[in-house]
């Protein structure tokens, strides 16, 4: 039962319209109620209860229309049960002005502290989540990332991307966990990625001395899912460390032509993640001009809509891989997840999409 009051609690603090409309509705409520009953006994003073609400989510400006709506039903009140020249109401009244003055001031407070934090946080996910460049090394990408956590920038998901003499290297994964907890983990996972892709040229090793490096760092029950990707010639190398495999799609026909081939890259055999000791192998994928790789975190494949159905990797997404330009893409994606679940997420979202040029 409490799980189900929380979870109840968060999705309405998450939606402001759904939170104002609330408090309007319970001071509404209020007003009626100390009308009803009287000038003897009313409840004037509790209509301080909206904007205190409203400070919690809202910024100054809806807590100061919040607070004169409180306001103008204490007037309203005294009104309704003739009491409003009576001492006592105008001591209610006084409550209530006080805690609209205290609720304005709290409100711009907080604002101004979560402007800041979204500040630090937007250059935290500039330092860990650098933006892919548009091309490298023959190969051009284009990403979407979402955070699960609203109003964070950054989570549990990261990748990276590094040109070095055995051609473009590329790591995608997902740390356990969501939200600032995980933005550590990651920093760890890429610092790693960033000082051994240079020197290694062969692929599983790279994601065994990373392994090593990431035991000594991440507590006992962490993990990372991660996939190494080092593009060449018509090709690229893979190996996945208990990720979910990318997707593989061809070129269609003609414009007006179905959607072209498309393939999920299992791994064989499949590996654990990086912080389990795993033995991965390297597949070796052909990708030549109009192939394209869709690379993915867990949070599109277990987005759940309303009904809990997860969205799987089919038609909707493959249509979408089909679109002309890399950021088309990325973008329907997104569309396509946002559309799926219902405007609120459970987990952290990226997702990558590269091809070779001409």
């Amino acid at each position: 039962m409490g799980g189900l009051l929380r979870r109840a609690w968060l999705r309405l603090s998450a939606r402001p319209p759904v939170w104002l409309a609330t408090v309007l509705a319970v001071n509404a409520i209020i007003a009626i109620t100390g009308s009803i009953i009287g000038a003897g006994f009313n409840l004037t003073a509790l209509l301080s209860v909206g904007p205190v609400l409203a400070c919690a989510r809202c910024n100054g400006r809806i807590t100061a229309l919040v607070s004169a709506y409180s306001l103008v039903l204490s007037f309203a009140v005294g009104a309704a049960t003739h009491s409003w020249g009576t001492l006592l109401q105008r001591e209610r009244t006084a409550v209530v002005i006080m805690a609209c003055v205290l609720a304005i001031v709290v409100a711009e407070i907080r604002g101004r502290r979560e402007t800041r934090l979204i500040r630090i946080a937007d250059l935290v996910q500039r330092a860990i989540l650098r933006p892919l460049p548009a091309e490298l090394g023959g190969v051009a990408f284009a990403s979407h990332y979402q955070s699960a956590t609203p109003g964070t920038l950054v989570g549990g998901d990261l990748y990276d991307l590094t040109m070095t003499q055995f051609g473009p290297r590329f790591i995608i994964g997902d740390v356990r966990g969501k939200g600032l907890d995980a933005v550590g983990r990651c920093a760890a996972v890429i610092a790693a990625f960033r000082a051994l892709a240079f020197a290694e040229p062969d692929l599983i090793r790279l994601a065994e001395q990373m392994d090593d490096t990431l035991c000594g760092e991440l507590e006992m029950e962490d993990f990372v899912t991660a996939i190494l990707a080092e593009f060449g010639p018509d090709e690229v190398r893979i190996v996945n460390c208990g990720h979910h495999p990318p997707l593989k799609s061809g070129p269609r026909a003609g414009r007006d032509a179905a959607p072209g081939t498309f393939e999920v890259l299992m791994p064989e055999p499949s590996a654990p993640p990086l912080g389990l000791h795993p033995s991965p192998t390297r597949q070796d994928i052909v990708l030549k001009h109009g192939d394209r790789l869709l690379f993915y975190t867990d949070g599109l494949v277990e987005a759940r809509d309303r009904a809990g159905r997860f969205l799987g990797l089919d038609e909707r997404v493959i249509a979408a891989l089909d679109e002309p330009g890399l950021d088309m893409c990325v973008q329907r994606l997104g569309g396509i997840l946002v559309e799926h679940s219902g405007h609120t997420l459970d987990d952290d979202v990226l997702l990558v999409v590269c091809e070779p040029v001409a």
